[in-house]
C-alpha cells in the first residue's frame, strides 16, 4: 500500500499540470520504479503473495458518541465500530470486497501499531483515501420499491403536479418520479443506517443466517457522494465549491476514492437481535 500511496501522489502531481506544460514535474528514481512496477502485468500475474494470509484494509472507524449506529451491542463499554475489508473481489457469490465488522471499547485499545500489516498487492479502487468523518443526520424516505402500490400512486400524482409547476416556470421535468427518487428518497453517499438503496434487485427479505431475524442496514459504501441527478443532497457548505471546475468537482464527489464495480454501492446488514451473528453484504 505504501507503493500505491506513492503512485497516487505522483498522479496528483501530474494532474496539477495541464497537458503540454513546459515544466512538468520531475520524479525520483524510486517514484519511477514504483510506477513501473505497479503498471506491470507481471506484478499481478505473480500469485506467490496468495500463499499466506492477506492483511485487511481499514474501511471505517466510527465512535458511537458521534454516530447513532443502529443496533449497537449491549456490552459494557462498547463504543467503537470498526469495519475492515479484503481489498479484492470475492467471486463467485459477490464481485466486491469481503468485510469484517468489529465492535470494541475504545478504552481497551492501549497499544496502537506504529506499522500495521498491509497486503502486498491491492485493487486500487478498494483502498480508501483517509478522510475525517463529519457526521450529519438527515431525513430520507424509502425507495419507491419499498412502498405499497397505494403510496406509489400517491407519490406519482404528487410528482406530476411538481412537474407541471416546473413546466409553468419554463423548465422541463422528463420523469415525474425524479423529484421523489432524487431529492427525497434514499440519501446518496456513504451512510450509517437509513433506508436501503435497491438497484440490481427488488427488495427481498434478508434474514440472519443464524436466528432468522430480519437484518437491518448498518453501513452503505458508495462510489459517489452525489451526482448530477441528486445534487440537492450536497451539504450547504459545499454547494458553492461543487459548481467549480469538473476536476475539482470530481474530487468532491469521490473523497474516499473507493469504487464498487461500475460505480454502485455495497451494503452491510447486521442482525438486530445479536450483532455478533454473521453480517450480510449486498451490491446494489
Amino acid at each position: 500500500m505504501a507503493d500505491l500511496r506513492l503512485q497516487q501522489r505522483v498522479r496528483a502531481s501530474e494532474a496539477a499540470f495541464p497537458d503540454g506544460d513546459p515544466h512538468p514535474p520531475h520524479y525520483t528514481a524510486e517514484e519511477r520504479a514504483v510506477r513501473d512496477r505497479l503498471d506491470s502485468e507481471e506484478t499481478w500475474l505473480d500469485g506467490s503473495w496468495l500463499d499466506g494470509p492477506v492483511a485487511m484494509v481499514p474501511l471505517a472507524q466510527l465512535y458511537l458518541r458521534d454516530v447513532p449506529v443502529p443496533c449497537p451491542p449491549g456490552g459494557a463499554g462498547v463504543d467503537l465500530l470498526q469495519v475492515l475489508w479484503c481489498p479484492f473481489d470475492h467471486p463467485p457469490e459477490h464481485y466486491m470486497p469481503r468485510s469484517v465488522v468489529v465492535w470494541r471499547s475504545a478504552a481497551a485499545v492501549t497499544e496502537v501499531l506504529v506499522s500495521p500489516p498491509e497486503p502486498p498487492v491491492v485493487v486500487e479502487e478498494y483502498v480508501p483515501e483517509p478522510c475525517v468523518v463529519s457526521p450529519e443526520q438527515v431525513t430520507e424516505y424509502p425507495n419507491l420499491a419499498d412502498l405499497s402500490k397505494e403510496l406509489r400512486d400517491r407519490i406519482e400524482d404528487w410528482s406530476i403536479r411538481q412537474a407541471a409547476a416546473v413546466a409553468v416556470e419554463g423548465g422541463y421535468e422528463p420523469y415525474p418520479e425524479s423529484d421523489y427518487g432524487s431529492h427525497l428518497s434514499v440519501a446518496p453517499g456513504w451512510k450509517v443506517g437509513g433506508w436501503p438503496m435497491w438497484g440490481y434487485a427488488d427488495p427481498t427479505p434478508q434474514p440472519c443466517s443464524v436466528c432468522g431475524t430480519e437484518t437491518e442496514p448498518l453501513l452503505t459504501i458508495t462510489s459517489s457522494e452525489w451526482d448530477a441527478g441528486n445534487g440537492s443532497w450536497i451539504p450547504y457548505e459545499d454547494q458553492a465549491a461543487a459548481s467549480c471546475a469538473p476536476r475539482d468537482r470530481r474530487d468532491m464527489q469521490h473523497p474516499t476514492r473507493v469504487q464498487i464495480a461500475d460505480c454502485v454501492t455495497q451494503q452491510i446488514y447486521i442482525c438486530p437481535a445479536a450483532v455478533e451473528h454473521p453480517h450480510i453484504e449486498l451490491m446494489q
